[in-house]
């Protein structure tokens, strides 16, 4: 049970400090306050109808993947060992694209950021969330968009939890999917209460790019150790 709370715990947080999210919700914000300036009302609202969509669409792409793992978990229970390499390698290859994002960045990486071809569409799509009401609805469609560069630790997270039932696993996903959303909470907290402006969290995210791409893979890169080394 701890271990699988320490491994759960690493690929969420690895994948909450995604950068992807992060910018999506400042466009978000940004496109909020430009439309209603000087209501931060909005601005909260606005954000937590963005983050609530974001967190059951999450949800609902966990549920799918953990029932696909589900679906072959018999072929996993005859081979655990080899489970366990497989995706302890998974880890470490994704930890490894970090990393080297970090000593040499380049916009739209593969498995670690939003394709480029990706973002005018995206931004088209956010330019509508003009209000609360529309942040939701748009939350559910840039879910879909941010799934190339945030799906690799959920993936992980959801195979290593298909020995789960579903009454058993729901608990899980809804703890890892609470730790995905967490710095998108705590940026419309900030912003709320005067803290922080928008454009000040979107500079901070670009200036520390690199190292958010460091944090994310050094976790994802422990957890990968700890299962080929099983620790886990």
């Amino acid at each position: 049970m701890l271990n699988r709370f320490f491994e759960i715990t690493g690929y969420a947080f690895a994948d909450s400090v995604n950068p992807c999210a992060i910018a999506v919700l400042t466009m978000v914000l940004m496109t909020i306050l430009i439309q209603n300036p000087g209501k931060r009302k909005k601005v909260l609202y606005g954000g937590f109808a963005f983050i609530s969509a974001v967190f059951i669409g999450y949800m609902v792409y966990a549920g799918i993947l953990y029932q696909f793992f589900r679906s072959i978990s018999g072929f996993f229970a005859d081979n655990s060992k080899n489970f366990k390499i497989i995706f302890g390698a998974l880890a470490l290859v994704l930890g490894g694209l970090n990393i080297k994002d970090f000593f040499h960045y380049k916009k739209g990486g593969i498995a670690t950021e939003m394709p480029i071809f990706l973002r005018p569409k995206v931004k088209k799509v956010i330019e509508r969330a003009t209000s609360p009401k529309g942040a939701f609805v748009i939350g559910f469609l840039v879910t879909l968009f941010l799934l190339p560069c945030t799906a690799g630790p959920l993936i992980l997270a959801t195979g290593r939890l298909s020995d789960l039932t579903i009454t058993q696993v729901i608990p899980w996903l809804t703890y890892y999917t609470l730790i995905f959303v967490l710095p998108m909470l705590i940026i419309v907290g900030l912003i709320y209460y005067g803290f922080s402006k928008v454009d000040e969290v979107s500079g901070w995210k670009e200036r520390n790019i690199r190292r958010l791409h460091l944090v994310a893979g050094i976790l994802l890169f422990l957890v990968g150790v700890a299962l080929l080394m099983g620790w886990l």
